[in-house]
């Protein structure tokens, strides 16, 4: 019955894996398990169903195990040799994001409230601005407005960040 399954298997994994040495071990051990579970009293309805839910398995299990050497491989190099943590995972670099989003966050709350509810609902929630004036009460274009006064405000914002303030006159002395 699983003689059947052989060449659609072989394939199924194959691109899974890339390689066809690999794929024909995983088949053979999706056979093995298979036939243990059915030889072992498992009841087994769809053959084919536990062979192919077995190997995605046995894949994933691969996938794991090689990141994990991956990150064993680490163990033996010198510390000052590791590669660095991605930018984004640098502390300076998630200090500063965490100060621009506060920055961003307090300019949207200074914005007055009906304003704020219209840039947010188009900016965040993504509506429209029809669906914006219909959920607020207001007109298409007072919804304009209040979105172009928000998209304003977040753009000296962004100045702000972008370029330091001149240092205070007494300070140049």
């Amino acid at each position: 019955m699983l003689e059947r399954y052989h060449r659609e298997l072989l394939n199924f994994l194959s691109r899974q894996v890339s390689d066809r040495d690999t794929a024909a071990d995983l088949a053979q051990e999706s056979y093995v398990r298979v036939l243990s579970a059915q030889s072992g009293g498992q009841a087994v309805t769809n053959m084919r169903a536990l062979l192919y839910r077995t190997a995605r398995n046995l894949v994933i299990d691969q996938h794991r195990r090689n990141e994990v050497r991956k990150h064993d491989d680490l163990d033996g190099i010198p510390e000052d040799q590791h590669p660095p943590a991605p930018q984004h995972l640098q502390p300076e670099e998630a200090l500063a994001s965490s100060q621009v989003i506060r920055a961003y966050v307090a300019t949207i709350e200074a914005l007055p409230a009906r304003c704020r509810e219209a840039f947010v609902l188009h900016v965040f929630d993504e509506l429209s601005h029809a669906q914006t004036a219909q959920q607020m009460g207001i007109s298409v274009s007072m919804v304009e407005k209040h979105v172009v006064r928000g998209m304003v405000a977040c753009k000296i914002c962004e100045r702000r960040l972008r370029e330091p303030e001149a240092a205070p006159p007494e300070a140049q002395a």
